[in-house]
């Protein structure tokens, strides 16, 4: 069967699900520091979660129990006592002597009547001292914790009139429990410190190999030379040290072969302009001339697209006086450039790299547009340089197709006011070497747009 109006249960997406997903995700840490301590810190947690529970359900409540069963016993007896003593003298004897012993001060009223009732307060003290005098005491008794919160005081409804007990909450608690309380918060927090000044020295080597990693992306020189942190941190940082020395080697081959290739091209050619020099001012030998000029342009771009300027030395650069240097370059040469530079900021760069960038996508500029305008804007992670014409452009489609090497668009661009489509390629390269990128737009001014993007 098919076409039904509705999906099944097991095709839908669990909408639900994902928002919880997604949620977890917005209140767990990001980094690894904080997951990190999230998984030492929830079991710790878990872990006195349990132990007070335990505690308080096992012993608390135990002792708490047996202290009030204590004064309640006491209590009762001295009750009993009281019916029992012929004379007062006796019976402030006995009360005398119990409260040097319990630590319960007794008094006795002739011919009294319990007030009514206080209503209970909730301390969960008073509730175990109400039960165990409900328990122990069979004769009429009022309990009072609220008229004077040091003390509790007891009144009991005996023959000869009202027994009175006055005792402080000390007496059916325990300073242990507290004591537990604190040495278990007290070494659970030392112990954490110790466990975060640990992991943050393991996470602190591995933070050093990623700005290293991103250092080394962005052709900046690493610092980080000390191989250190936990077994993975260290082959992770040796994998990389490897990966390294391959990168370079490798570009150091092929520059240190192309300059080979470049200087073995370049000497035929000077025999060849030297055999034309020689010849006289045929209209022929022109033409020749005009050709051997342009393979040594040839040989030349080809060297500068394969080296890409790796071998310059990053330094903190000014792009202001950046473009403004470029600016007044370019129009000695007679180009039409606007500038609008940025206030002062220092980003490290290889300035010959960025002038041969900065300067091919001007040279674009001008060449099939009238005027340039160069623009430097910062943004919240670098700066971005903009290059605007108002040429004919290149269509959205096609603006990622002429960064490769050797295109042109015959549709846009004119063959043969020279170039071999290795202007854009050489751009990007540049910008890629400093960690950014070349993007082209539609410029405001009706042409095209190449921004520029450098981090800090």
């Amino acid at each position: 069967m098919t076409g039904l109006p509705f999906d099944p249960p097991s095709a839908r997406p669990d909408n639900l699900s994902i928002r919880q997903r997604k949620w977890i995700k917005r209140i767990l840490p990001n980094t690894m520091f904080g997951r990190s301590l999230l998984l030492i810190v929830m079991p710790l947690i878990l872990v006195q979660a349990i132990s007070a529970w335990v505690f308080y359900a096992r012993h608390w409540e135990t002792v708490a129990h047996r202290f009030a069963t204590d004064v309640a016993a006491e209590i009762f007896l001295m009750a009993e006592s009281a019916k029992l003593a012929v004379s007062d003298a006796q019976l402030n004897r006995l009360m005398t002597q119990a409260a040097s012993q319990t630590e319960i001060s007794f008094s006795f009223e002739h011919d009294a009547e319990l007030a009514p009732p206080v209503p209970p307060g909730g301390s969960q003290t008073e509730e175990h001292l109400r039960t165990a005098m409900g328990e122990r005491v069979i004769a009429p008794y009022r309990i009072d914790a609220l008229s004077d919160p040091a003390y509790i005081i007891v009144q009991v409804q005996v023959s000869k009139g009202v027994l009175t007990a006055t005792l402080t909450h000390k007496r059916l608690t325990t300073s242990t429990t507290y004591i537990f309380i604190l040495w278990m918060i007290g070494s659970s927090f030392f112990f954490f410190v110790v466990a975060a000044l640990f992991l943050r020295n393991q996470v602190k080597s591995l933070r050093r190999l990623a700005a290293a990693a991103d250092g080394f992306g962005k052709g900046r020189p690493i610092a980080y030379s000390k191989i250190e942190g936990a077994l993975e941190v260290r082959q992770a940082a040796v994998a990389f040290f490897q990966m390294r020395d391959r990168i370079q080697r490798q570009i150091r081959q092929r520059t240190e072969m192309l300059a080979g290739v470049s200087h073995d091209l370049r000497t035929p050619l000077t025999r060849m302009k030297l055999a034309l020099e020689l010849l006289g001012d045929d209209p022929t030998i022109a033409e020749l001339k005009s050709d051997v000029v342009e393979m040594e342009h040839l040989v030349q771009l080809y060297l500068d697209f394969a080296r890409g300027e790796g071998t310059e030395t990053p330094v903190e650069t000014d792009i202001a006086v950046l473009l403004e240097d470029i600016a007044a370059s370019v129009r000695r040469e007679g180009t039409a450039l606007s500038l609008d530079q940025p206030p002062q900021f220092v980003v490290p760069i290889r300035p010959n790299a960025m002038r041969r960038c900065l300067g091919n996508l001007i040279a674009n500029g001008a060449r099939y547009g009238n005027h340039v305008w160069l623009t430097g804007r910062p943004v919240e992670d670098g700066v971005d340089i903009l290059v605007d014409d108002d040429g004919p452009g290149i269509p959205p489609s096609e603006r990622d197709h002429v960064f490769q090497p050797f295109i042109r668009l015959d549709s846009s661009r004119n063959p043969t006011t020279g170039g071999i489509g290795l202007g854009l390629t050489i751009a990007r390269d540049v910008a890629r070497s400093h960690g950014g990128d070349v993007r082209l737009e539609t410029s405001p001014q009706g042409g095209l747009r190449a921004c520029v993007h450098l981090p800090r």
